[in-house]
């Protein structure tokens, strides 16, 4: 698994990866044989499915004309497609034993460590605190999660309680756990020279170290948190 370590400001870095979603419950997660978590689950795991369907679809034209329904879940599946790519890498991490850290090469092994274990530390304490907002917001909502029919209001609840459980368990893995081999790379360096250029005028650049990557969404990740 490569995680890539990507210079989004002057003095701020994000991390970021590229890979299948595997959301089976983890093993000796004692949580995992419990029925409701497991319904949770294959939900939140068909909603992650509607939303990727839904980011690889061309701008439809006949959007305006659809329902204030259609376009308010449209709307949702866009968010919730853009989450997932925010919160993939903390998943995945959940069950990997080894990664490899890419870094820009003007970084030394011992800067992108720290840099990576400072990211893992924040995103663990930022999802620690959501989830405990988001279960006492959702305790409500994830009984109408289990009744039949479309439920909007039920299904952020269910992405945020469950997103944030798995991130959260996931960055502790990469902070504890995992074991991590570094790789510098003057892909991510370029980056550096373009965070403070508007997002139309280093898109080719951007697009180019993608290619070189051989990352599919990563274009859009960047022009996203990149500081113009």
């Amino acid at each position: 698994m490569n995680v890539f370590l990507v210079p989004v400001a002057s003095d701020r870095y994000e991390l970021y990866c590229e890979e299948p979603d595997d959301l089976a419950p983890a093993e000796g997660d004692p949580v995992a044989e419990r029925g409701v978590i497991r319904r949770m689950l294959h939900r939140f795991r068909l909603l992650l499915a509607e939303a990727e369907h839904e980011r690889r679809q061309p701008p439809d034209p006949a959007a305006p004309r659809r329902s204030l329904a259609r376009r308010v879940k449209a709307r949702v599946m866009r968010w919730v497609a853009e989450s997932i790519a925010e919160q993939r890498l903390l998943w995945q991490l959940r069950r990997r034993a080894e990664a490899t850290l890419v870094h820009p090469d003007d970084l030394s092994a011992a800067q992108a460590q720290q840099l990576l274990r400072r990211s893992l530390q924040r995103d663990w304490e930022r999802h620690r605190f959501w989830l405990i907002i988001d279960a006492l917001g959702g305790v409500g909502s994830v009984l109408l999660i289990l009744l039949p029919g479309p439920n909007l209001i039920g299904y952020y609840f269910l992405f945020r309680v469950v997103g944030h459980y798995l991130s959260l368990r996931g960055a502790r893995k990469g902070l504890v756990a995992v074991t991590w081999t570094n790789t510098p790379t003057p892909a991510l360096t370029v980056l550096r020279g373009v965070v403070g250029v508007p997002p139309e005028s280093r898109e080719s650049v951007v697009r180019e170290v993608a290619t070189t990557l051989h990352l599919e969404h990563f274009s859009s990740f960047f022009q996203r948190t990149a500081t113009p």
